[in-house]
């Protein structure tokens, strides 16, 4: 890292640098990162940034935190939780591992009310980007003719080009889970699910419907694609999909929902417009038949254990395979790892 650049943590409209100390080892511990922010740097913070309660011993302050993340504020031992203490002039009082609520915070000076909640959101938003997402936005593409021409295409590609390297049986998508995936959110407790199903159902009302008219959306299902830039050296495979009016009123309810999910902190912007795509074969699935076929991106370690297959004759084959029309009349809140009765992703929400 260039000690000169930093790299630069931004909540609540505030930039916050994020310095690293130098790691040491601790087998069989939780890897721990230092964020340091002086004990006078948050001093100027406005009071008002969020709530501060004055209390006959000074003041306090309450943060939500979903418990999976409790273990980064107290660190190895206990350390971070001692140092956050030591250096605000605070004391941090978490709940018990599992139980839902709230942390307070409790100090003799506001400003030292104030640098302990800022740096405890700086320490959780990196390690928030770390999870593995639990739940993505999706548009379903299960219906019964779409997964019958998906079987027919899976069947005459190991027909015609089983024999190229790479291409087996294992790598094709489950039928049932035919999907366009809009983005991934980490949501770690029931309150955040609820957060994300209640932007969903404004975001109906704030532009969904007067995009759709509040009609479904028909859109063709045709023609294969690959993610990288060596179709000899494939790693996913994905059918295109497009509005059959030829309008871009689907890119249009894609990007916005992104946008708006981005804006109020559930999901991290990746690009600049959503890539409407349909997964149909992935290298990941041969890593692990039990590999949820949810998602074209996993963790790092998982991208290099892949195995690229050559498609450039399933590409020229299959250029204009059509697999159908689709009437998209929802957009769901889906859940990762997970079935409902019909094969496809349980539903956390939907719109």
């Amino acid at each position: 890292m260039d000690v000169l650049r930093p790299p630069l943590v931004r909540i609540g409209g505030r930039v916050y640098r994020k310095n690293l100390t130098q790691e040491q080892p601790f087998p069989h511990e939780e890897e721990e990162e230092d964020f340091y922010a002086g004990p006078g740097d948050c001093a100027d913070e406005p009071c008002d940034a969020f709530a501060v309660e004055e209390t006959e011993r000074g003041f306090q302050c309450r943060l939500e935190v979903p418990s999976p993340l409790y273990k980064y504020i107290i660190g190895k031992k206990g350390e971070t939780k001692k140092r956050l203490e030591t250096e605000t002039r605070t004391s941090i009082s978490i709940p018990k591992p599992g139980v839902e609520g709230e942390i307070v915070i409790t100090g003799q000076q506001r400003s030292g009310i104030i640098s302990a909640r800022t740096r405890i959101e700086v320490l959780l938003d990196s390690f928030r980007k770390k999870q593995p997402f639990t739940h993505f936005l999706s548009l379903p593409l299960n219906q019964p003719a779409i997964q019958e021409k998906f079987l027919q295409f899976k069947e005459e590609v190991l027909e015609k080009c089983s024999k190229d390297r790479g291409v087996s049986s294992s790598l094709f998508q489950n039928p049932a889970k035919l999907h366009l995936t809009l983005g991934t959110l980490v949501l770690l407790n029931e309150q955040e699910i609820q957060k994300a199903c209640d932007l969903l159902q404004r975001c109906k009302e704030d532009f969904v419907d007067q995009i759709t008219g509040g009609q479904p959306l028909t859109v063709e299902v045709a023609g294969v694609e690959y993610m990288n830039d060596d179709p000899a050296m494939t790693d996913v495979l994905y059918a295109k999909v497009h509005m059959k009016d030829g309008s871009d009123r689907l890119q249009m309810v894609a990007d916005q929902l992104v946008e708006r999910f981005v804006a109020s902190g559930l999901m991290l912007k990746e690009w600049d417009r959503v890539k409407l795509h349909a997964t149909v074969m992935n290298t990941l699935f041969r890593k692990d038949p039990t590999e949820e076929r949810n998602n074209t991106m996993t963790g790092k370690s998982s991208f290099k254990e892949r195995e690229s297959f050559n498609g450039q004759n399933i590409l020229k084959l299959f250029e204009n395979f059509h697999f159908g029309e689709v009437q998209l009349d929802s957009v769901r809140l889906s859940q990762r790892f997970s079935s409902d009765a019909s094969g496809y992703y349980a539903t956390s929400g939907q719109l």
